[in-house]
């Protein structure tokens, strides 16, 4: 399917509750597949639509990455096609490494390993049912600014451990207050790429 596949068949598929919030603020079709896309998938054509890490230097919290290809940690190629158009989003390869990637060192050698500028945990979950259509990704988090103890505050169902993120504001403040910044902003281009992406928008 090309790049302007009719945006009323696309469901935005989301890991976490605070995506899927931001995908259907923008009135897109969006369902919520929890970590690594465990949970029942909705029917027709998906987009991996979320939060990413950056995998190189230079890519911002809030920058729009959308998805040339998909590989796994070890550079094999999953998936392939035209990246879906949406304004502003950088034509990219996406990483999906199955497990989070924080640290800098490991981030950057799974760049120099893979080709790809962001990493995430879904895509290939959602490309393994032959109906994903596209991936849109923000950037949250980066290697000089990396998520820390806030990325265990995700519930295998993507909504929000509480008590994990008390307990990572108490253990590292600077961190989780940046990392919490950095999520907004993500989140707001998110809600952007989902208006672009809404049924009613033109492809």
């Amino acid at each position: 399917m090309d790049a302007a596949v009719a945006t009323d068949q696309l469901t935005l598929a989301c890991a976490l509750a605070v995506e899927e919030g931001a995908a259907r603020s923008g009135n897109a079709r969006a369902a919520r597949v929890g970590l690594q896309a465990g949970l029942p998938l909705p029917e027709g054509r998906l987009v991996s639509f979320g939060l990413a890490g950056a995998l190189v230097s230079g890519l911002e919290p809030g920058t729009l990455v959308s998805a040339r290809r998909i590989v796994d940690a070890d550079g094999t190629v999953l998936w392939e096609q035209e990246p879906l158009r949406v304004p502003g989003a950088l034509s990219a390869v996406v990483c999906d490494a199955g497990l989070v990637v924080d640290d800098p060192s490991a981030r950057r050698e799974l760049a120099r390993e893979t080709g790809a500028v962001a990493v995430d945990t879904e895509s290939a979950a959602l490309a393994a049912t032959g109906r994903l259509a596209g991936v849109v990704r923000a950037i949250s988090d980066t290697p000089e600014r990396p998520v820390g103890r806030l990325a265990r505050a995700a519930l295998p169902d993507g909504r929000t451990d509480w008590r994990a993120v008390a307990r990572a504001f108490f253990a590292e403040p600077r961190a989780t207050i940046r990392t919490a910044i950095a999520a907004r902003r993500a989140l707001a281009s998110l809600r952007a790429a989902a208006t672009a992406l809404a049924p009613e928008a033109t492809p």
